[in-house]
């Protein structure tokens, strides 16, 4: 077996161990789950389709579940709607911080 040195951000470094962590996999067990995924020679219609078909045969691929959330009541749409605008426009912001 081989062994790879990458170098990254350290930002990086700590989302992969935390997501490899959630996961229940060591980081390089892990990473090695990714890469693998990354390169294998299935086709799909486009890229991105392509790598997601790749991380659900490797098991990695998080499903958005869309969450049911309640229609606003009218009364507060409509104060919503009122109070939108007022204030200072983001225009004057953006020349005021360019001053």
């Amino acid at each position: 077996m081989s062994q790879l040195t990458l170098r990254m951000p350290e930002q990086l470094v700590s989302q992969l161990k935390t997501a490899a962590r959630a996961r229940g996999h060591s980081l390089n067990k892990w990473a090695t789950t990714v890469l693998s995924a990354a390169v294998d020679p299935a086709f799909a219609g486009d890229e991105a389709q392509a790598l997601r078909e790749r991380l659900a045969r490797a098991g990695i691929l998080l499903s958005m579940q869309p969450t049911s959330r309640r229609r606003p009541a009218r009364a507060a749409l409509a104060r919503a709607r009122a109070a939108a605008g007022r204030g200072r426009r983001l225009s004057g912001l953006v020349l005021e911080d360019r001053r």
